[in-house]
């Protein structure tokens, strides 16, 4: 028996289940056990090492790869989600409730309908969740999220023109601090880097550990140091470039710093 790695959306965090005997490739679509009830998804992972010391003894199991009827009742399930997200948000509005409910999912097998809402404050759900478990029959659930998921979970394009990164292939949410625009020499513009969701844009950090390595290597501005040309002051950096200008009695000269461990910058997309 061995550990393998699956998807239950395209950009979302990957789940570890055990396969017993079961053919697997990568891209196959399989139907797993979970505590909500069966769910679908797809393999993503083959033979994985326990690298995180998980306990097999309490990990549930691919129950089998997907056949027909699988496929049908979870394309049946996308369209029923639809139409309890439509009766959801009319309840809601009902018993005004100031939330804003954005998608609805089964679980393969029904057992569980689970909503994704945005609100400002806590909200008071529990009429609304009387209401749905009543209509549908099911276990209800309702998750409140913050706005850099409602992005990942609505998309869109980013100022660079392309669908947003959360939405299209980042599988996880790094912590991004205003540290790393600073660190880039990026002008503090809310307008520029911020993305749709009004955070600061998830792409500060692909290239902040190249910034920062190759900082270690440059002078400061405002600076005084010697070079062989004379004593000046460092009036600019082009990091990336690992050059730095320097003033020396009005007359600017460019030097280059030495080069950065081969190992630095690691890209965070791959």
């Amino acid at each position: 028996m061995n550990m393998v790695g699956v998807k239950f959306k395209s950009t979302g965090n990957t789940y570890f289940f055990l396969n017993d005997d079961l053919d697997l490739n990568v891209g196959t679509y399989v139907v797993v056990d979970t505590e909500n009830g069966e769910q679908y998804a797809r393999v993503t992972d083959l033979d994985i090492e326990n690298n995180k010391k998980l306990d097999l003894n309490k990990m549930k199991k691919v129950l089998r790869i997907a056949n027909d009827k699988d496929i049908k009742q979870y394309e049946s399930n996308i369209k029923k989600a639809k139409e309890a997200l439509e009766y959801a948000r009319k309840e809601a509005k009902e018993l005004g409730l100031e939330m804003r409910l954005l998608d609805a999912s089964y679980t393969l097998d029904r057992k569980q309908l689970s909503f994704n809402f945005i609100a400002d404050d806590r909200v008071d759900f529990r009429e609304l969740v009387k209401s749905l478990a009543s209509s549908f029959k099911t276990r209800i659930e309702l998750h409140q999220i913050g706005v850099r998921d409602k992005s990942k979970l609505i998309g869109g394009l980013g100022q660079c023109g392309r669908p947003l990164c959360c939405g299209s292939f980042l599988t996880g949410m790094e912590t991004i601090s205003i540290n790393m625009a600073k660190n880039q020499g990026l002008a503090l513009n809310p307008t520029k880097i911020n993305g749709l969701c009004g955070r600061l844009l998830c792409c500060l950090a692909y290239e902040d550990d190249v910034y920062t390595c190759h900082r270690k290597e440059l002078p400061s501005i405002g600076q005084k140091i010697k070079t062989k040309d004379g004593e000046g002051k460092v009036v600019s950096l082009d990091v990336l470039n690992k050059k730095y200008s320097v003033d020396i009695n009005g007359d600017i000269k460019t030097y280059e710093a030495g080069e950065c461990p081969k190992n630095a910058g690691k890209d965070k997309r791959a």
